[in-house]
């Protein structure tokens, strides 16, 4: 029986993550922050099922000596960080702690990995938004696209993508970096836009409240469904040599198109209920983004199930 670490297991990857090494027979351990709510962390986990068949202990990615603690007594197989503060524009809010979570976090974590077991897989959790507004000729981003983020959350994540490559040449290391692009389910935090146009225009289907205010509608990204999504960081650990790979969809759509096919499964147009807010606007914007993962596929075999309709009809019929 392998055996996993998961750093960021209560999140919405790590929910789906577990789940999934628990179906193909790992013994699953996660770590969790100390929180004064402790259900309010684990509730995912609880509501799907599998709270009782994974081993949850306490640890902070930012406190190196918890990491050390942690890794002497799991000893994994593979370990997956998909611990972060995730939001991007908090991070304009919060820079100082999205750094020391994004990217110190990282080297503790390298650190830990490489002082207790250095043999141990593991899957670094890099983003899209290291790319910033620097695409290819042909408006995808790829593995070899330039990497100039616009974001605190860019800047730190590209600081952890580069660190895990180098301790990759430089210890020899298994750690592969997985370029995700953005990803959303049904478990996905509601200050995220794509859950907060769902659960906002359920609500006004339901008479709950009148309006949704949203930042820029024109921004565009490539969305996909998290369960697809963690599959890949799973095949890419099985992969038979450490490397970076993007996970996209190719296909990319604003903000406005996504408010389109949420208001339209529920019979309604958005423009009577959507307004711009610019408090939600980012101080720098990343205008687009599409990516292409075509050395993932073609190289691991990764093909999603879903597609974007499908995941946005999910996400609407969970809220009714």
């Amino acid at each position: 029986m392998k055996r996993a670490f998961i750093t960021g297991i209560s999140g919405q990857d790590g929910s789906y993550l577990a789940e999934l090494l628990l179906e193909k027979g790992y013994e699953v351990w996660g770590m969790l922050r100390r929180h004064s709510v402790p259900e309010n962390q684990t509730s995912r986990l609880n509501d799907i099922g599998i709270f009782d068949k994974i081993r949850l202990v306490y640890g902070d990615i930012t406190d190196l000596p918890s990491l050390i603690n942690v890794l002497r007594q799991c000893q994994p197989d593979e370990i997956y960080n998909l611990a972060a503060q995730s939001h991007v524009r908090i991070s304009f809010d919060q820079p100082a702690f999205t750094t020391l979570a994004d990217a110190n976090g990282v080297l503790n974590l390298l650190e830990a990995v490489r002082v207790m077991c250095p043999e141990a897989r593991m899957y670094q959790a890099g983003s899209s938004e290291m790319f910033g507004n620097e695409c290819d000729s042909d408006g995808y981003r790829r593995e070899t696209t330039t990497m100039r983020p616009v974001s605190p959350y860019g800047c730190a994540k590209l600081y952890a993508f580069n660190l895990a490559g180098v301790y990759r040449s430089s210890y020899n290391m298994f750690v592969s970096n997985g370029i995700l692009f953005n990803h959303e389910s049904p478990r996905r935090g509601l200050n995220f836009v794509t859950n907060k146009v769902v659960a906002g225009a359920v609500q006004i289907f339901k008479g709950q409240q009148k309006f949704l205010s949203l930042g820029n509608l024109e921004a565009t990204r490539d969305w996909g469904h998290a369960k697809d999504y963690v599959r890949s960081m799973w095949m890419m650990l099985q992969h038979d040599k450490p490397d970076d790979f993007v996970c996209a969809t190719g296909i990319s759509r604003s903000i406005k198109e996504l408010c389109v096919e949420v208001f339209s499964k529920l019979t309604m147009d958005y423009r009577d209920y959507v307004v711009q807010d610019k408090r939600f606007f980012r101080p720098t914007e990343l205008h687009d983004l599409k990516g292409d993962c075509t050395k993932l596929k073609e190289t691991l075999g990764w093909e999603p199930e879903y597609s974007f309709e499908s995941m946005i009809e999910e996400m609407v019929e969970t809220r009714l």
